[in-house]
């Protein structure tokens, strides 16, 4: 079970990419003023999302990626719960479902399923807090607690022209960083976290479908198969 929580800080992780920085003012110095009051626009009118989702596990200790693949649906919702449902096609099936605050995991080779409450897999200490820090601060608290700088513009891949931020945490966290890739849209298409150790979980989403009907029982929920063993998280 060591490794099953890289499903939900990946899941957490795009629901920030979804959510982020709706903000309604800033005091930075342009471009950062515009690629946020994008941000905000696009988050606003954002009500649900189908993409292609790539991850990217780089342990810097020794120099391994970790590459992952599959596809996300995500259904907008109030800041304390998430509708999101993440399924990995690539090395190998496995797939995660958030609604509200309750996540189930299930691992088809292994027959397993594993259960649990959000709030609960914060106190575990994991890296998934950090995600969660994100998840639940108000435009305020991001602004007082994070620093923003511009980078730039830099392509991702499939040669997608973005805005490149940096945010780094004025107090000391998990990670030194969170990184984010922003499109003309004020879409986040990339997002990284590099963890005070210097590894890197790297998200990117690419084929947007945006605003799209996904009926939540059905596309976001798992239906388990029977005889599937219960874990708890």
């Amino acid at each position: 079970m060591k490794n099953y929580f890289r499903l939900i800080i990946t899941a957490f992780a795009i629901a920030f990419l979804f959510n982020i920085f709706a903000v309604s003012e800033t005091k930075a110095q342009n471009p950062t003023n515009e690629i946020l009051n994008r941000m905000n626009e696009h988050q606003k009118a954002l009500t649900s999302l189908k993409a292609n989702v790539a991850m990217d596990k780089y342990n810097a200790q020794l120099d391994e990626h970790e590459p992952w693949e599959g596809s996300t649906k995500y259904v907008k919702s109030t800041a304390n719960e998430m509708y999101v449902r993440l399924d990995w096609s690539k090395p190998q099936q496995e797939s995660l479902s958030v609604v509200k605050k309750q996540y189930v995991i299930y691992r088809p080779r292994l027959n397993q399923a594993i259960y649990g409450n959000v709030d609960d897999a914060q106190k575990k200490g994991t890296e998934s807090s950090s995600i969660f820090d994100f998840l639940k601060m108000s435009k305020d608290e991001l602004k007082e607690n994070y620093k923003v700088v511009y980078q730039g513009k830099e392509e991702v891949k499939g040669g997608i022209e973005t805005w490149h931020l940096e945010l780094t945490p004025k107090s000391a966290k998990s990670y030194k960083s969170a990184d984010i890739w922003v499109d003309g849209n004020g879409m986040v298409l990339q997002m990284k976290i590099t963890s005070n150790n210097s590894d890197t979980t790297t998200v990117l989403l690419s084929g947007l479908k945006k605003n799209e009907n996904i009926n939540v029982k059905s596309e976001i929920q798992i239906s388990l198969p029977k005889g599937v063993t219960m874990v708890k998280g």
